[in-house]
């Protein structure tokens, strides 16, 4: 890799091209080029990748799997939603050493300590800055720098720094003495602060010292004695500290910007909800269109959609099934120009990346517009390709009075689809049509023609027309589910919010963007949760408040793809209105203070090279609608490195198990909108928050330092 190496960049069966490859001495960027003289190279951190596949495992390579052999194949994906890079090697061994090399530096990355990431990004911009390559950096490519680095600083303290810096008197920093700049530029006054306020000698933490932080900022009670031990263990960098159970000032700071030590709790990471309740019981991580890469007119529609969908822990995707050529079913947006793929190509991806990240079920929401012939074709390809991963009846084989549960489900594909008859008739013999195998379902008030093959494969759920919830209430049985695009869902909450968290209680609802969405926008998923929807769809390939309150739901319980619903909206007797949620039994609202006390290293987010972040932090909070409020920080002049605020937010919150809360960074303009920084969301400590950018990606080492407080209001006795 090193050496480097030419290598075929694939984009279509048309567009191949020779690239030269290297990777570069700080064996963190990837550098290329292209043959022709005068054309200028690319490159790419080993950071930004997050995945290599090996063979024809992308649309690309499949559609050249004819010309290049599997072993010179493979595909780098990378994070967020740029373009994945497909690559074909000129030999087996080639293609094996990069894929191999690669996988390495991205371990490598997985298992560098706190201080090591941090090393590796001074050394960045140590590289960056220094222009001449000579290793050492005078003061006019420190400005520079400072400038790169979102830090407008005043000339003589920036000086005064410097001189302090260079120890050897050279007039130039080298490697440590730069390390030496960087950290008493980075001087956290702040932490310090809260450092010195649980330290009994004022210059390190005792154990009994971290346990006290411990439990009373980070709120956490197992086991404290332990946890600080192994704390100190992990962070300390002092040998001599870790011998006295002690951490100094680096080791806290440390732990206080490692993933530990964010806002995330750690406790929460793993799964740690009960996941032996009925579906209905759960929020489910659900996709919208998912084959579609773009907008809903001529987008691109491609596997890749349902790979990256399921390896984000999504767990009910879409596919929109019309007739294609040769008799083969094929799935695309219906009458638009998108592009169209190849059913059984959608259930391969299905079958191959279902359960990569989590081992809970995965729904097939099936949209069928086929003759019943490929309906015939589309219950093959389940078949043979997903074999005993597709559920094909109940799970003890009588039939059931209730949905199963996650847990029953581990490792298991349900269609949801129309069906012939109910559960009861396929138990009692009654759906037998051995002639024909054709049926006529009324409920979309038009006469659709199923295929018996395609309808045994519909267990648990079978889609069903909507008439009301009284209807529905008396007639519906429990693996029905209704549909509902957004404002159906919205004018249904309006009018009966209760009725609608109770009909949720029992059976499981879809509700998915509007058809006016051409450009695949999503709605705030928030209301729907509101009203305890499960199956709440959204366009995955669309970055914004979507789908960070999405993500911010389900990066809880192990990112598994379902979130248990709150005790007051599982319990069928119980009767919650999201519109009044005093009126519910155990009603008791909190206080939330969010102080915001400073930034770290904040992205530059205009390119002019002498533009300076002007910061300022909003801080919302989505629940049910007396919940929703912003609150935001006055905003710090020309400073995105280490901008502080000590600005106290205080929020009133009703249904706090229902609340979710979105930190978003803006470069304030006074003349014009303010520009996006970054953004972090999370379901309700001094903390840091890691800043993700706009499509949901991490931007280390960007952060927020928080402290967070919460207080019940207590209703006096009438």
């Amino acid at each position: 890799m090193l050496v480097g190496t030419v290598m075929r960049k694939i984009k279509s069966r048309t567009w191949k091209k020779q690239r030269y490859f290297k990777l570069q001495d700080d064996c963190m960027t990837i550098w290329y080029k292209s043959k022709k003289a005068g054309k200028p190279h690319s490159t790419f951190s080993v950071t930004d990748v997050e995945a290599i596949r090996e063979g024809h495992q992308s649309e690309v390579l499949l559609s050249i799997a004819d010309e290049f052999p599997a072993d010179r194949c493979f595909t780098l994906v990378f994070r967020g939603r740029r373009a994945n890079l497909d690559l074909v090697a000129e030999s087996a061994d080639e293609a094996q050493s990069w894929i191999r090399g690669m996988r390495k530096l991205i371990e490598n990355l997985e298992n560098m300590g706190e201080r090591e990431k941090l090393d590796q990004w001074i050394g960045d911009w140590f590289r960056k800055a220094d222009k001449n390559n000579d290793g050492r950096m005078n003061f006019k490519e420190v400005q520079d720098l400072l400038k790169m680095m979102n830090v407008d600083m005043n000339e003589h303290h920036a000086l005064r720094l410097f001189t302090m810096a260079d120890k050897s008197q050279s007039g130039t920093l080298e490697d440590d003495e730069f390390v030496l700049f960087y950290k008493m530029l980075t001087q956290r006054d702040d932490v310090l602060r809260v450092f010195q306020e649980y330290s009994v000698d004022g210059q390190k933490l005792s154990q009994s010292d971290l346990e006290d932080f411990l439990r009373e900022e980070q709120l956490e009670g197992d086991d404290i004695q332990q946890h600080a031990k192994e704390l100190i263990e992990r962070y300390e960098p002092s040998d001599a500290a870790k011998l006295l159970n002690a951490m100094t000032f680096d080791g806290f700071l440390m732990y206080l910007g490692s993933a530990e030590g964010s806002i995330f709790n750690p406790q929460r990471r793993g799964i740690f909800q009960d996941m032996s309740q009925p579906l209905c019981h759960y929020f489910i991580s659900s996709s919208h269109n998912t084959y579609l890469m773009e907008d809903q007119l001529r987008g691109h529609s491609s596997v890749e959609g349902y790979i990256r969908a399921l390896c984000r822990g999504c767990r009910c995707v879409e596919v929109d099934c019309w007739d294609g050529a040769n008799g083969e079913p094929i799935v695309y947006h219906g009458h638009t120009f998108t592009s169209k793929i190849l059913f059984k190509d959608v259930v391969n991806a299905v079958g191959n990346y279902a359960f990569k990240v989590s081992e809970y079920p995965v729904i097939l929401s099936i949209e069928n517009h086929c003759s019943v012939e490929q309906q015939r074709v589309m219950a093959q390809h389940l078949n043979h390709i997903l074999g005993d991963k597709l559920l094909k009846s109940t799970l003890d084989g009588k039939a059931p009075i209730g949905l199963p549960s996650p847990e029953d489900l581990k490792g298991k594909i349900l269609l949801k689809a129309k069906k012939i008859g109910g559960l009861e008739e396929s138990f009692n013999g009654m759906v037998e049509d051995s002639l024909t195998g054709e049926f006529s379902d009324e409920d979309e008030r038009s006469k659709q023609r199923l295929s018996k093959e395609l309808s045994d494969c519909v267990v648990y759920c079978k889609s069903v027309h909507f008439s009301s919830f009284k209807h529905s209430r008396i007639h519906s049985k429990f693996y029905e589910v209704a549909s509902f695009t957004e404002s159906k869902a919205r004018k249904h909450l309006r009018e009966a919010g209760a009725e609608f968290v109770h009909h949720n209680s029992r059976q499981l609802t879809r509700v998915y963007p509007s058809g006016f969405r051409t450009d695949s926008s999503n709605f705030n998923p928030q209301e729907m949760w509101n009203a305890g929807c499960q199956i709440v769809a959204l366009n995955y390939q669309t970055a914004g408040e979507g789908m960070d309150l999405n993500d911010g739901l389900f990066s809880q319980n192990g990112n598994c793809g379902y979130v248990l619903k709150p005790s007051f909206m599982k319990e069928a007797e119980k009767r919650f209105d999201p519109e009044t949620p005093q009126k519910r039994d155990g009603y008791q609202p909190v206080v939330l203070t969010i102080q915001v006390i400073s930034g770290q290293q904040l992205p530059k987010v205009n390119i002019k090279e002498d533009s300076i972040v002007d910061p300022l932090v909003r801080v919302e909070i989505h629940g049910v609608p007396m919940d929703q409020a912003k609150q935001e920080t006055r905003y710090i002049e020309n400073n995105g490195f280490n901008p502080v605020w000590y600005d106290t937010l205080r929020f009133t919150i009703h249904t706090p198990e229902l609340a979710m809360v979105r930190f978003v960074v803006e470069d304030y303009d006074k003349t014009s909108k303010n520009d996006f920084v970054g953004q972090y969301t999370l379901s309700l400590s001094y903390r840091h928050i890691h800043l993700l950018s706009k499509d949901g990606t991490s931007i280390p080492p960007s952060s927020l330092f928080i402290k967070t407080l919460r207080r019940f209001i207590w209703k006096k006795a009438n």
